[in-house]
């Protein structure tokens, strides 16, 4: 059975394919272990306030301490 090429191919009709969904937990369950199952608090890095400094003329320090600040209070650290 040939199909023209305006012309899409017959669907098989049959079961859904089979959907696999992996969810691999190493890697925070490794992180759990570390920090003792408690969240850390963020800290403001020197480094990133020194380059936005140099890069964004101060105004991106600002967005910078917010959003860490912000970050923790949201978890309660």
């Amino acid at each position: 059975m040939t199909t023209t090429p305006d012309q899409q191919p017959a669907q098989v009709q049959g079961q859904p394919p089979t959907i696999i969904i992996n969810n691999n937990s190493a890697a925070a369950s490794a992180a759990a272990a570390v920090t003792g199952g408690a969240l850390r608090r963020r800290r403001q890095s020197l480094w990133a306030h020194f380059w936005l400094l140099l890069l964004t003329g101060g105004i991106g320090n600002i967005f910078y301490a917010v959003h860490v600040s912000r970050w923790n209070r949201d978890r309660g650290l």
